[in-house]
């Protein structure tokens, strides 16, 4: 009897930096890859494929896709820069292909619901690529620390990456320029990073409404501000909310930078009654500590974590799909996942445009997401 081998067909729209990140992820699926890929600009693509030269390269996306007939599960990445989501992310879609999108997800709300209601009519999966942090083994045992109980009654949290120089388009990839223009990227630091954020806080937390009580945005000015391009986006962006979990409400303060005058710090602590279980969530390197009272002391330990994975956090957006696509127990956020996630980053934008509480429900059809 002969067994037949399986093989993943992939298909990668962008031959940039991330496009080549998630091919070499590929390789380390456990089985077989064919990969395709397009990009209209011919030296990434020529780039891309003298490093995958197993791959099959288009110029054109719609002829990549029509090359051959769509199987149940083939996956399209997209991998370009955010004004360059949609479109792509819908002829994927319409093609009968899953698809795994690079976060931000959208430009905006609009884009994303109108992405995610495709994706229900044709039946097929949409993910993004925001789920870079989530399963790994500190992040896994924050979550189990929650839920054996130890820490009591949950009531407040706070969640603070404040960076003194790190934004997107200067410090960091400074040749991309697109990061610094909200008509490219959607917006700063909160797209940028509020993704990984949000499916960070919302994967803990396991909430069934958020309220976003109040938000702010702010630019702060450095002597190296480019004045040569469009630089319109926010690199320091705060909120506090309300996440309800169940009926109790818990108090989040919520904080990122990537360009602040004040001191650099991390903090990621979550307290309860009896306890706090404090973490670094975005360096698996860093323990996990939990504290507590012990006849009127307070006594910190370490958390047991595990061994690390052999993948890596580059490599766990598709990982995680690829497991979803197969049915497999994932980590992967997909459809009204998605939609939540990206719909608390459009909130927080408001609530600080408006100066306005706004409230996100996660519960879709009685079924809590």
């Amino acid at each position: 009897m002969i067994t037949e081998v399986r093989v993943l067909r992939l298909y990668i729209i962008g031959a940039g930096v991330i496009g080549r990140t998630h091919a070499e992820a590929a390789n380390k699926l456990s089985e077989p890859i064919k990969l395709r890929v397009a990009d209209t600009n011919p030296i990434a693509l020529a780039t891309f494929c003298h490093q995958f030269p197993e791959a099959i390269g288009f110029t054109d996306i719609e002829k990549m896709l029509n090359s051959e007939a769509a199987e149940d599960d083939d996956i399209v990445i997209v991998s370009t820069p955010p004004l360059a989501h949609l479109d792509p992310t819908k002829l994927s879609l319409k093609s009968g292909r899953h698809v795994l999108c690079e976060k931000p997800l959208a430009m905006n709300i609009s884009q994303a619901q109108e992405m995610t209601l495709l994706a229900e009519k044709h039946d097929r999966l949409l993910g993004c690529c925001s789920v870079r942090f989530k399963g790994m083994p500190h992040m896994e045992a924050v979550k189990e620390v929650i839920r054996s109980g130890i820490l009591g009654d949950i009531y407040h949290v706070t969640f603070v990456n404040k960076w003194e120089r790190s934004r997107s388009g200067i410090e960091y990839q400074p040749t991309s320029r697109w990061f610094l223009d909200s008509t490219k990227s959607g917006g700063g630091v909160l797209m940028d990073w509020g993704p990984y954020d949000f499916a960070t806080l919302n994967d803990i937390l396991n909430p069934n409404v958020i309220d976003i009580n109040s938000a702010w945005v702010a630019k702060p000015v450095t002597e190296i501000d480019p004045s040569d391009t469009p630089f319109d986006v926010e690199t320091h962006v705060g909120a506090s909310m309300t996440y309800i979990c169940g009926n109790h409400p818990v108090h989040v303060h919520y904080e990122r930078a990537s360009c602040a005058h004040g001191e650099e710090y991390v903090r990621a602590e979550i307290e309860g009654t009896l306890g706090a279980v404090r973490w670094t969530p975005f360096d698996s390197r860093q323990p996990v500590f939990r504290r507590y009272d012990k006849q009127g002391q307070i006594v910190e330990e370490n958390v047991e974590t595990g061994p690390r994975s052999e993948f890596t956090i580059f490599d766990n957006p598709l990982l995680h799909f690829y497991k979803k696509v197969r049915r497999l127990n994932s980590h992967a956020n997909v459809n009204q996942q998605v939609l939540n996630n990206f719909h608390c980053i459009s909130s927080l934008y408001t609530a600080a445009k408006k100066n306005e509480k706004q409230t996100i429900n996660l519960v879709q059809k009685g079924v809590m997401i």
